[in-house]
């Protein structure tokens, strides 16, 4: 599913969890907003998550998200793999079209609506339109430097922003 909507990057580096993303809304070929925020905490600030695609497909699967993490006391694996069931199973539930990280202390998590719920080898994680740009300069970043999660995740979507015309340099970050 590509999605022309933003850039969502999430990194785990040591004791440190970092999600980020760019605050740009567009509808088409047109950018509607400058400065959104697309990361935030859940279930009592334990729980990162970031989302790219339809905001209001996003924020109603961030509140079914948030649900099951209360139903399954904050166990962010078991409530990723029922939103994820329900998200392919359910007719309301099918039509939204987004895409969504999580993140906590333990996992790193992306889920969409086709089902997918997958963890990364390398505990780094992007979606959205600029994706590939902040995944390859994060990686390469990891590998080579020694900045922390937050300034790798900070460098990486500004390398995205500079090259994606859906992302832009007003970035949010989110840590745990």
């Amino acid at each position: 599913m590509e999605r022309h909507a933003t850039t969502v990057l999430g990194v785990r580096l040591g004791d440190k969890v970092v999600l980020g993303s760019d605050g740009q809304v567009t509808m088409g070929d047109m950018v509607i907003k400058h400065r959104t925020c697309k990361v935030r905490k859940l279930y009592d600030d334990s729980v990162l998550v970031g989302f790219s695609g339809a905001t209001a497909d996003a924020m109603a699967l961030l509140d079914q998200l948030e649900s099951r993490l209360e139903e399954f006391n904050g166990n962010l694996e078991r409530a990723a793999h029922e939103l994820a069931r329900d998200w392919r199973t359910d007719r309301y539930l099918r039509r939204l079209e987004a895409m969504i990280i999580a993140m906590d202390k333990r996992r790193s998590l992306l889920i969409s609506g086709e089902g997918d719920l997958l963890a990364p080898d390398d505990d780094v994680l992007a979606v959205g339109s600029g994706a590939p740009f902040a995944l390859a300069a994060a990686r390469a970043y990891l590998d080579a430097s020694r900045l922390g999660a937050r300034q790798v995740v900070q460098r990486s979507l500004e390398i995205a922003a500079d090259l994606c015309i859906y992302t832009n340099h007003d970035i949010s970050l989110v840590e745990l």
